[in-house]
């Protein structure tokens, strides 16, 4: 195959699906992922992609939001891991804030029944995982539901989290970098992440590899405000390296 060939191929394919991943795009075309992270390159420079950590994310979908049962769907092992992870963060007692998404969904799932928790969420899913837990005491915060994130957002929420202060927050995004920081497509939910953010003595970002330098339209926390990032083995040393600059405490799952 030529690689202009292969190029228009690349760009179907991210118009298609939304991302181009660089290790699957080099298996499926029996080429070195050097090659294709060239053939993206010269599709970042034709204006039909933007290059992201691992892949790139065709012009078209820079402003998509995938809904829930989608991102629930991708690199849903990592997550799973990520979640795992993350339990060693969750106090024995004392009070946990669970932001919108779908890791953090899972997460909640997980919480031992053993622990006196207090949960505060404006995750629908997190919220129906824990309702029937006779050792947690579940408070879900108001605001308009989001259909794509089944997440509460508005003044409901943001007046309810100014009064807060938590123990320890875990917080989802849909991409996050040491240049841009933790970031999410819409203002709204964005908003009520920053508010999070700052009713949490302590945060925790929970991502998949995927989301690195994947930065979206609105930022809602600096990476220095987060205290520890725990993603999967999927990010590279050269990015864990860039992450530990900002002295976040890195764990891969």
């Amino acid at each position: 195959m030529y690689g202009a060939e292969r190029q228009q191929l690349l760009a179907q394919r991210a118009r298609q699906d939304g991302r181009i991943d660089v290790t699957a795009a080099a298996a499926e075309f029996e080429v070195a992922p050097e090659t294709i992270r060239r053939d993206l390159a010269a599709l970042e420079r034709q204006g039909l992609l933007r290059r992201v950590y691992g892949g790139a994310i065709a012009v078209e979908r820079l402003d998509f939001e995938p809904g829930v049962p989608l991102r629930d769907q991708t690199n849903a092992e990592a997550k799973e891991r990520i979640a795992k992870a993350a339990l060693d963060s969750v106090p024995d007692r004392g009070t946990v804030l669970l932001d919108g998404g779908t890791t953090t969904a899972k997460l909640a799932a997980l919480l031992p029944a053993d622990r006196e928790l207090t949960v505060v969420t404006n995750s629908l899913p997190a919220a129906n995982h824990l309702a029937a837990r006779h050792s947690i005491s579940v408070h879900l915060l108001g605001g308009r539901v989001r259909g794509t994130t089944l997440a509460t957002v508005d003044s409901w929420a943001l007046d309810v989290l100014r009064q807060l202060t938590v123990d320890v927050g875990f917080f989802g995004t849909n991409g996050f970098s040491t240049a841009r920081g933790c970031t999410t497509p819409d203002p709204a939910e964005s908003a009520v992440k920053s508010a999070m953010i700052a009713a949490c003595r302590r945060r925790v970002l929970l991502a998949d590899h995927s989301k690195y330098g994947d930065d979206q339209f609105s930022r809602f926390a600096e990476l220095s405000e987060i205290d520890r990032v725990i993603t999967d083995d999927g990010l590279d040393r050269a990015a864990v390296d860039e992450l530990q600059r900002i002295e976040a405490e890195v764990v891969l799952a």
